[in-house]
Parts: C-alpha cells; structure tokens; sequence
C-alpha cells in the first residue's frame, strides 16, 4: 500500500472564512455600534439644550470667557461693535433670551464666534479686515444667527460627545477604531458646516432688516484669505463650508427673497 501525503478534508485549527472577511464584518460592525451610539447621545443633547436656562448659559460662559484677554466695555471698537448689535436687536431683527455683550480680542485671527450666555468673542484680525459697516453687520448677524437657533449650545453639547467617542475610540494600536474616528469626524464637521449655512441665511436677513438692503453680504467671504478657506474638498473635513459656496448660497437667497443692494455703510472706527 502506497501512503500519499497531504492536508486532511477538515482543519478545525484553521477558520475556513476569509480574514478580509471577517474584518469587513468587524468593521461594519463597529460602526454601526459607534452610528448607534453616536444618534443616541446626539438626540440626548438636542433634548438637553431645549432645557438649558440663561441662567445656566451665564454659569458656562465663564469657561469660555475666562481663556481671553478683552480689551475693555470703553474701547472704541468694542463700543462701535456694541453698537451694532444693539441696534440689530432694537430693530427687533432677531428675537433672543437674553442680552448680547460683545468681547473684542486683540489677535490676528480672523474669526468671530457665539459663547453661552448671549456672549460673541470678536477677534481684531476680523475688524481689520472688513471694509464695510455692512460687511461687519453681517458677521454679527450671522453669530446673533446661532444664538436664535442654540447653536452655541448643540455645538458645546456635540463636542462633548465626539471628545468621549474620540477618547474611546483612538486608544493605542486600534487601527480599525481610529479609521472609525476619522468617520465620526467627518460627520461632526458636517453637522458644523449646516449650523455655519443656517446662520448665513439668518445673517442675510438681519443685514436687510438693519438696513433696508443686503449689499456687503458676501463679502466677508470674498475678502477672506485663501489660508482659511477649506476649498472645495477640504470644507468635508473642516468646520466651515466652502466659502464660494458660501458665496454661491447667499446670491441664491437673494434672488430668492428678492432683496436688493444699495450704497455700503462706511466703517465708523477710530483706525479706518
């Protein structure tokens, strides 16, 4: 009897799957977990928000306005910026809770931003930059945007879930959780980029409800360097849209809404 060597019809020591496919079902499987997990704690902090009291906004801005340096309630271009604001809101251009104090920062930046508690943080990058009254009311207009729909607080709430998920899921040697975390950021950025688009529509109209017309709508975004402008494929990974998109968006509204463009207002500040 001749013996013929080879491998037997069963290896119980072998798993007879492919590993890529396992590692597809793993993958799909941990997303959806982290899809699931993700959903539930964003609905949670939709629900928190609606009950968040301008008391309680008050108490958290501290965290935020304790990090910056401002110039002062008697600077000129705080003054001036106040100004602004105090006149959007006579002019009952948008409804809001409470208050709005303006914060001037001096640094480069060129960047604005809403805080908890009917604060908006102006960095002096941003006013030197503008070159128009109009340009600047918009910019605040578009802040005053996120306080009327609490982006300021969504955007907080958010980003304490994406810390705890990023926390989770960037642990060491997970190359199948850190891929997952790419994803969690993109959506994150998403959601961001629709906040940004929704609070260009409200800038839009306060800058016709201040001054009768739109002109100077766009062009904070037309002025803006190209540094800082994401681009057409960067803004999916970035907190902002694209900016000619930006631009592209608001001429429709315009058209939209049937608004229409007068003379600019010039700046009213000490150095222009």
């Amino acid at each position: 009897m001749n013996y013929t060597p080879g491998l037997p019809s069963k290896n119980h020591n072998v798993t007879p799957a492919s590993p890529l496919r396992e590692l597809f079902i793993l993958l799909c499987g941990l997303l959806a977990l982290v899809t699931v997990v993700y959903f539930v704690l964003g609905v949670s902090v939709e629900l928190l928000v609606n009950h968040i009291s301008p008391t309680t906004e008050q108490k958290i801005s501290s965290f935020f306005l304790n990090n910056y340096t401002f110039a002062g309630d008697n600077d000129p271009e705080t003054r001036y910026l106040q100004h602004l604001v105090d006149r959007m809101l006579a002019k009952k251009c948008v409804t809001l809770p409470y208050p709005i104090k303006v914060h001037l920062v001096d640094s480069e930046k060129i960047n604005a931003m809403a805080v908890p508690g009917g604060h908006i943080i102006v960095f002096s990058g941003l006013v030197d930059m503008v070159q128009s009254e109009n340009e600047l009311s918009f910019v605040l207009g578009h802040e005053l945007g996120h306080f009327s729909h609490k982006d300021h607080l969504r955007g907080l709430g958010r980003s304490l879930v994406f810390l705890t998920m990023a926390t989770v899921l960037h642990a060491p040697g997970k190359g199948v959780s850190n891929l997952v975390g790419r994803a969690v950021r993109v959506t994150e950025s998403g959601f961001s980029r629709n906040q940004e688009s929704t609070a260009d529509t409200v800038g839009l109209r306060i800058l016709q409800c201040t001054y009768g017309h739109v002109n100077g709508a766009t062009d904070f975004f037309i002025h803006m360097p190209t540094s800082q402008d994401p681009g057409q494929l960067g803004h999916y990974f970035a907190s902002h849209p694209d900016n000619r998109q930006r631009v592209n968006d608001i001429l429709q509204l315009i058209q939209k809404n049937e608004f229409h463009k007068e003379a600019l207002t010039s700046l009213a500040l000490p150095e222009h």
